[in-house]
């Protein structure tokens, strides 16, 4: 939600305000003889509806327009509805202004006068993303459709009562299809507006518990120059002087940045968490010129990394930044914090890969012991992990995942598309990167340097001790980075690790609190 001057709302009010007064002088023959008849109640939905909607929609700069907005289609369809709203009055002023005349349905909307302005409101207010907006909407239009539906049913109900008879039969069957085929076809719809004005609703919760006080603390989503390029990173905290974390996603080329609001929520009271688009991904990708990403490397990726460690102990006067990465990105976290200990406060590994080979390995294991006990086949699993120990490739390793999945199932998993539809962050550049790399050679156009990095990582060769404080937090149903290889290896280097039982790769998402509450602990048992 951002608040200031809405010129869409200013159109759409003008719209509505200047009919209405010209109707006021122009209104159907015996209209005062209903309007003394409103419903009380009813006629103070509609006053109240009206006053929160004239003023909600001036007052949210998210209904002007926004091209790129994943909502867009929204603001069209209310737009239309405006339009067939000044064409249905165009219509009523030239013809002889009875209540027939007013109340007609015109475009297949019934009394189109105050359902076509009621519906348009409330498609501005799901393209507006805003609970505040659609609320109004349905007040003004329990008010104010329900008004015109009882003048309409009062004004019609003797003409009614006199062809009833004469035409029952003959259009009692065509009366009884169109029926049903109105419920075809609304159902449908009605249900979508419904999904989509729940999400909303969740979405606005969701930025409610997000917000931040600027003058004490810090909420950004902006553009960086780091090494060359714009990259994308969002800073959140209650406090400035707080220390700092840099999250590093996973992946390679998964950005997450819309969802970190999860457990970043439950370390902003006392860290600043920075997250950050990768070069070569998300709205990184999409900001820069680099579109084949031929300067995406896991060297660079080190150099990105120090760059954005010295940007931000500059801007938040900090000696040493404290480091958590997520799968792929536990891999550049923990060889940053292995390179550059001067640099870093503590590394926290949250679903730690370690080896391709010895994760893959103990997946299989642990599903074969699975599978055993369970009394079922374990050929196909057996010799999917043969063929992978003859070919090496990821496509081997997934056939084992494939087979390995029915064991390893995490109960306490939280959907992450979920998450991201209902972040206040989420906007139309995380669906088009993701749209990007939907199938399998899209994925590995982009991100196969990576890929054949991350395949020949070893961490047990490469970085066996480390000079920094290091933590590891994994699910205890997490196989995507296996949690036994985690322990194997946490072990060998003497780190702390902690297991959330019953959660999945994304532990920090599965439960937020969980996490946060272990990552406060390992961070302050070494001062921070």
């Amino acid at each position: 939600m951002h608040f200031g001057f809405s010129y869409v709302g200013l159109i759409f009010l003008l719209m509505l305000f200047i009919p209405n007064g010209i109707w006021a002088k122009n209104l159907p023959k015996d209209y005062e003889k209903y309007s003394k008849n409103e419903n009380k109640v009813l006629l103070i939905f509609e006053r109240i509806g009206e006053i929160l909607v004239s003023v909600l929609v001036l007052i949210f700069t998210d209904c002007n327009v926004r091209i790129h907005s994943l909502w867009i289609g929204w603001l069209i369809l209310a737009i239309i509805l405006m339009v067939l709203y000044e064409c249905y009055w165009a219509r009523y002023f030239k013809s002889e202004k009875t209540m027939a005349d007013m109340y007609s349905s015109f475009a297949g909307f019934p009394v189109a006068g105050a359902s076509l302005p009621v519906i348009a409101v409330l498609f501005l207010g799901i393209y507006a993303c805003n609970i505040f907006i659609i609320a109004a909407s349905i007040i003004l239009g329990i008010g104010h459709i329900g008004i015109h539906l009882n003048h309409r049913k009062e004004a019609f109900s003797e003409e009614i009562d006199d062809n009833s008879e004469k035409n029952s039969k003959k259009s009692g069957k065509t009366e009884k299809v169109l029926r049903v085929i109105k419920i075809i076809v609304l159902v449908p719809i009605v249900l979508y507006v419904a999904v989509c004005i729940v999400l909303i609703g969740v979405r606005n919760k969701n930025f409610f518990t997000s917000i931040i006080d600027t003058k004490e603390g810090v909420d950004e989503a902006d553009f960086v120059e780091i090494n060359g390029q714009e990259q994308y990173i969002t800073i959140r905290g209650r406090n400035q002087d707080a220390p700092v974390i840099l999250y590093l996603h996973g992946g390679p080329g998964a950005p997450d940045s819309m969802m970190t609001y999860r457990f970043s929520n439950e370390l902003i009271d006392d860290y600043t968490v920075v997250c950050w688009d990768q070069r070569g991904c998300g709205r990184t990708y999409l900001r820069n010129d680099d579109k084949d990403n031929e300067t995406v490397t896991p060297d660079q990726a080190i150099e990105d990394i120090d760059a954005l460690v010295d940007y931000l102990s500059n801007r938040f006067n900090q000696n040493k930044i404290i480091i958590m990465g997520h799968s792929y990105g536990s891999v550049l976290g923990s060889r940053y914090a292995y390179e550059h200990p001067e640099k870093v406060a503590a590394f926290i590994g949250v679903g730690q890969f370690v080896s391709f080979e010895s994760s893959a390995e103990c997946e299989y294991l642990d599903a074969l012991e699975k599978a055993q006990a369970a009394g079922d086949d374990t050929t196909g699993l057996t010799n999917a992990y043969e063929n992978y120990c003859r070919e090496k490739t990821i496509d081997a390793a997934s056939e084992i995942t494939k087979y390995a999945d029915k064991y390893h199932k995490a109960p306490r998993s939280k959907n992450t598309i979920l998450t991201a539809f209902v972040s206040p962050t989420f906007e139309t550049d995380d669906l088009l990167w993701y749209a990007k790399v939907l199938n399998y050679d899209q994925f590995m156009k982009y991100n196969e340097v990576l890929l054949d990095y991350l395949f020949e990582v070893n961490l047990r060769e490469t970085q066996d001790s480390y000079e920094v404080p290091v933590f590891f937090i994994s699910g205890g149903c997490d196989w995507n980075c296996a949690v036994t290889d985690m322990i194997d290896y946490a072990d060998m280097v003497s780190v702390k690790y902690d297991i959330i039982e019953g959660c999945g790769h994304y532990v920090h998402n599965d439960d937020p609190v969980e996490f946060a509450r272990i990552v406060k602990e390992d961070l302050e048992s070494v001062g921070y």
